[in-house]
């Protein structure tokens, strides 16, 4: 009788420690995406300040202060609400949102690719981060010592090459869609008509429909930073 309350006092301290360990997993999820965000929508912000436009700077968003930038659902309720999902199906997308940045393309001294260069200073600095992080995981074996050190970098490396390739998307309201209207020369203005008016049907049969193959670039790119596959 006394081996059988061992037992369980046991597994109930083994179930209490998961429970602990994927409590604290979603919170650290969290936290780096929300604040990869930041840094993604203050790149933007920061870009459109050296090109002319001081829109962000007079909003107060060239700051790393969340409540800045924090959009309630976007930040917070959305990415809670998926990770928890995502855990009880065993998969799925996990994305969030901050208030976008303040700018007027008006004010760029660049009038001609001012908007594609701000477009791209968020996706990369997201890169940035997941070279920073991932090279680390690459060139620094001694960190394999502490298995929980890994898993963090880990996830730091993988959000942020998913914000970046996600946001490349030449979809509106994606960053990847003022990139691509920079380059399209004037005879392609239905291209970026008809863009305009269905990109939020086009972006949401992607995220359904056609996500795995975007996951799968993200795979291929956190293997080619890392070196080790996460999945």
């Amino acid at each position: 009788m006394g081996f059988y309350y061992i037992f369980i006092i046991s597994e109930f301290q083994i179930f209490f420690k998961l429970w602990y360990i994927k409590r604290m997993e979603y919170i650290f999820l969290i936290i780096v995406l929300i604040l990869s965000i930041i840094i993604h929508e203050v790149a933007h912000g920061s870009v459109a300040y050296y090109l002319g436009d001081p829109t962000a700077k007079y909003a107060g968003r060239l700051t790393l202060n969340p409540l800045k930038h924090l959009d309630p659902i976007g930040s917070v309720l959305v990415p809670l609400f998926l990770i928890i999902m995502s855990r009880i199906t065993g998969g799925g997308i996990i994305f969030g949102w901050a208030k976008p940045v303040p700018i007027n393309p008006g004010n760029f001294r660049d009038q001609k690719y001012g908007s594609m260069k701000v477009a791209l200073a968020g996706p990369a600095s997201n890169l940035t981060i997941a070279l920073f992080f991932g090279l680390i995981l690459r060139f620094f074996p001694g960190l394999y010592a502490v298995p929980g050190l890994i898993v963090m970098f880990s996830y730091v490396v993988y959000i942020n090459i998913l914000l970046a390739i996600f946001n490349l998307l030449p979809v509106p309201p994606l960053d990847g869609s003022h990139i691509l209207f920079a380059l399209l020369p004037p005879s392609a203005r239905n291209v970026k008509i008809f863009l305009s008016q269905f990109g939020l049907f086009i972006l949401l049969f992607i995220i359904f429909f056609a996500f795995s193959y975007v996951i799968n670039i993200i795979n291929f790119i956190f293997s080619l930073i890392t070196g080790f596959p996460l999945f």
